[in-house]
């Protein structure tokens, strides 16, 4: 299952994104997307499109509506995806190969060096497969095990735009006996847009100050661990 969040009155790459994870040969592939904007899905988009609204709402809050909706027993991974990045081909496929090999019931693939990067510790590594961390971004893309369902989801809406859940998902990995990592040998390209384009910074930190001085959670120095290397 793949859900996803598209502005729909900005330029995004979701067409895009949306056909490369349709072409997986080696998993049934649904989507469902959000489209946020007044503009209407485009017929690229339409077929993924199952809820639409012309009202901000935080990202987060959205991600939940749509997982309100699916029987998440019937899939092995959800993917989580927004709607700016550029994929390789046959991410898919590589993607969950690798997670799948290191079982890696968190995970992301890493950023490409041109991307733009909030956290230096998700840029890709050359020459290794993936790595086991104590860290995986909320975004662009990440990837959880249906081992993870009942632990992380539905996301916590303390934190509506989802910032800081990254440093208390640690937490309850390891409360849980869940491994996290990162794959590097697929990585995504982060540069058609500049983050936090389009919502208040300001208000987003000051919902993930107040959320992490409520919760265990790991500070960056923990968090930027690299627990295993793997080369295949």
């Amino acid at each position: 299952m793949v859900i996803g969040i598209y502005l729909a009155d900005k330029e995004n790459l979701a067409s895009q994104i949306t056909r490369e994870l349709a072409l997986s040969s080696n998993w049934d592939v649904e989507q469902q997307w959000f489209s946020l904007g007044k503009s209407q899905p485009d017929s690229n988009l339409a077929p993924f499109t199952v809820q639409v609204t012309d009202t901000f709402s935080p990202k987060f809050l959205l991600l939940n509506q749509l997982l309100g909706r699916i029987d998440l027993h019937e899939f092995e991974y959800v993917i989580v995806s927004d709607d700016d990045i550029q994929l390789p081909a046959g991410f898919v496929d590589r993607y969950l190969a690798l997670v799948s090999c290191y079982d890696l019931a968190l995970a992301q693939p890493a950023r490409t060096h041109d991307s733009y990067i909030d956290h230096w510790f998700v840029e890709q590594l050359d020459g290794i497969d993936a790595r086991r961390t104590r860290f995986v971004e909320i975004g662009p893309l990440f990837s959880l095990h249906r081992s993870a369902f009942d632990h992380f989801l539905p996301f916590d809406e303390a934190s509506p735009m989802g910032w800081g859940n990254d440093f208390v998902w640690p937490v309850l990995a390891e409360k849980h006996g869940l491994r996290m990592g990162i794959v590097d040998a697929v990585p995504v390209a982060h540069n058609f847009r500049k983050p936090v384009a389009y919502y208040d910074h300001g208000a987003s930190a000051k919902h993930m100050s107040k959320y992490l001085a409520e919760r265990p959670h790991l500070s960056k120095k923990d968090a930027f661990f690299i627990l295993e290397s793997h080369v295949g």
